[in-house]
């Protein structure tokens, strides 16, 4: 059996979680499906930190636990709702918030636990299931055999393997953006780590990140992959498409978090701005969810930065959206409160949302999504977050 880019980086300890965190290739997937409805999922790969990227500045334990590296309004938080503010690099979003087009579900998780690996996260995340064992396809290619009358039209993958969020018994093929997208400088430092002891390789490999800097143009390389990979995803939702899953990474912070949180921060706000941007008149009629595998440390560690944690936030957009709102059964931050007294404790499935979005706007029975979609899932009451 030919091993597969995820074998190989399982197996690879010494590069640690970083090649999680920030994969080589970046896969694109799209199906096409009956009526006007669409759903774009993004995974934010790398554990997305959602007390800084949706920060609960008015949670009073907040401040203590981040002393460092925690902000508020006036270091640059941008205000939701007096209890919660935007990360300052998603000022391109505010305008959507204020239009009821984009929200945070916050205190969610998977149902995975304390183990807190990348590749289980992300398989679980994608698989849509409660454990890694039947973690071998994915929940929005289940989805597709529930809708009546839908026709595949394609699933597209950057790279040599499908998003496991769409693999299974419907076809996909391949996409990828083309030679000319660059490497970025968590991939170019994997790329190092890698072949550091095979001078061979590791003179080609030298060579090809060289090959992909553009003089001028490094800061904006990170938004320009994730303009890419939106203006295609959207290109596809206005014709036959109707399901579209993408993955940003980088979400991994555990040093320097200020600074590192930024870059896939801007890669976020910049595919959520060109789907809009792009969909036209569709974007009143879609769904972006974006999800990532688990959450951070409620406190910041020594290197001002965050661990692997447990709960965490979702950001959800679009015309569709009932938006401009912080969806959550907030836990508080309290040492008493705190999972573990380390992470936010998650008080709703983050499947939650793509169920409901699943259900409402595309017919799919409840007893099938939580039979079929996701197993074991209690859907519980609908929030009503789609307008």
């Amino acid at each position: 059996m030919a091993q597969t880019k995820r074998d190989f980086l399982k197996g690879a300890l010494s590069i640690g979680c970083c090649a999680a965190a920030s994969p080589l290739l970046t896969p694109v997937t799209v199906a096409a499906t009956p009526g006007e409805n669409r759903l774009v999922v993004i995974i934010l790969r790398g554990a997305m930190d959602g007390l800084g990227v949706a920060a609960p500045y008015g949670d009073p334990d907040y401040a203590a636990l981040r002393p460092k590296i925690g902000r508020d309004p006036e270091g640059g938080l941008i205000d939701m709702d007096g209890r919660f503010g935007m990360h300052p690099k998603l000022a391109p979003l505010a305008p959507l918030w204020q239009a009821g087009e984009v929200s945070f579900a916050h205190a969610v998780s998977t149902p995975y636990r304390d183990k807190r690996s990348h590749f289980d996260g992300q398989d679980i995340l994608e698989a849509g299931t409660a454990g890694i064992a039947s973690a071998d396809n994915g929940w929005i290619n289940r989805a597709l055999s529930h809708m009546t009358g839908t026709s595949i039209d394609t699933a597209y993958s950057v790279g040599r393997e499908n998003m496991l969020i769409t693999t299974g018994p419907n076809p996909a093929r391949s996409w990828a953006p083309g030679a000319k997208l660059p490497l970025g400088e968590d991939e170019r430092a994997l790329l190092q780590m890698i072949y550091a002891k095979d001078p061979l390789f590791a003179e080609a490999a030298a060579a090809a990140a060289d090959l992909s800097l553009t003089s001028g143009k490094r800061k904006a390389q990170g938004a320009k992959e994730a303009e890419v990979l939106a203006k295609y995803a959207a290109e596809r939702l206005n014709e036959q498409a109707r399901i579209a899953a993408f993955s940003i990474g980088g979400w991994d912070t555990h040093v320097a978090q200020p600074a590192a949180l930024n870059r896939p921060v801007i890669r976020l706000a910049s595919a959520i701005t060109t789907l809009k941007d792009k969909l036209g008149g569709n974007w009143s009629r879609t769904l972006v969810v974006a999800m990532t595998e688990f959450g951070r440390t409620a406190r910041e560690n020594g290197s001002k930065g965050t661990d692997h944690g447990t709960g965490g936030a979702a950001l959800l957009a679009g015309g569709a959206l009932r938006g401009g709102r912080i969806y959550a059964d907030w836990p508080g931050l309290g040492q008493n409160d705190l999972y573990k007294g380390r992470d936010l404790t998650p008080t709703e499935d983050v499947r939650h949302y793509p169920a409901w979005a699943l259900h409402t706007m595309f017919g799919i029975e409840k007893s099938a999504i939580v039979r079929d979609v996701f197993p074991g899932l209690s859907m519980g009451a609908n929030r009503r977050f789609i307008a």
